[in-house]
């Protein structure tokens, strides 16, 4: 199976790619005592779709003064194996759900507080849920340059406001 070069976690995007700017919450939330404090906050949603292969999600928070307070990637594959794959040691199913996530927030002193997820499941039979196997740990130096660099390319591609 030929996946587009994108699809993988932490990836460039394709060039053409654009988010989209949304607020964080919805105008009954906004006007809210709550909801005042995030008032003027945006996200940058940028979403990738490779059919019924999979989805990939870009999302990155933007204060009022236009600060990255927090970004994500998210990843949902199907993969087919040309031979069954193993999951907790028992042979499955040669098709498998994949759906990683690395995400987390930029703290005022530059660093980043996150966690980096994988989550594996044989694919169910009809009707029935996934049983996920889940994996977290703590985001590699390089998956947070990976992440700022993703942040760079939305911030750069983000539309105007309007």
């Amino acid at each position: 199976m030929t996946l587009p070069a994108w699809h993988a976690l932490l990836a460039p995007i394709p060039d053409d790619a654009r988010p989209s700017r949304q607020p964080v919450g919805s105008a009954e939330i906004l006007a809210t005592p709550a909801g005042a404090a995030i008032a003027g906050w945006e996200q940058l949603v940028l979403e990738l779709s490779m059919g019924s292969l999979g989805h990939r999600v870009v999302l990155v928070v933007l204060d009022r003064s236009g600060t990255v307070i927090s970004a994500s990637d998210s990843v949902l594959c199907r993969y087919e194996f040309a031979e069954p794959s193993s999951l907790r040691g028992n042979p499955v199913s040669p098709v498998e759900i994949l759906h990683e996530s690395v995400g987390g927030r930029f703290e005022q002193d530059g660093t980043f507080r996150g966690t980096r997820w994988r989550l594996v499941a044989p694919e169910p039979a009809e009707g029935e849920e996934p049983q996920w196997e889940s994996t977290a740990t703590e985001p590699s130096a390089a998956d947070v340059a990976a992440l700022r660099a993703l942040v760079a390319q939305l911030l750069e591609r983000r539309p105007p406001r309007t």
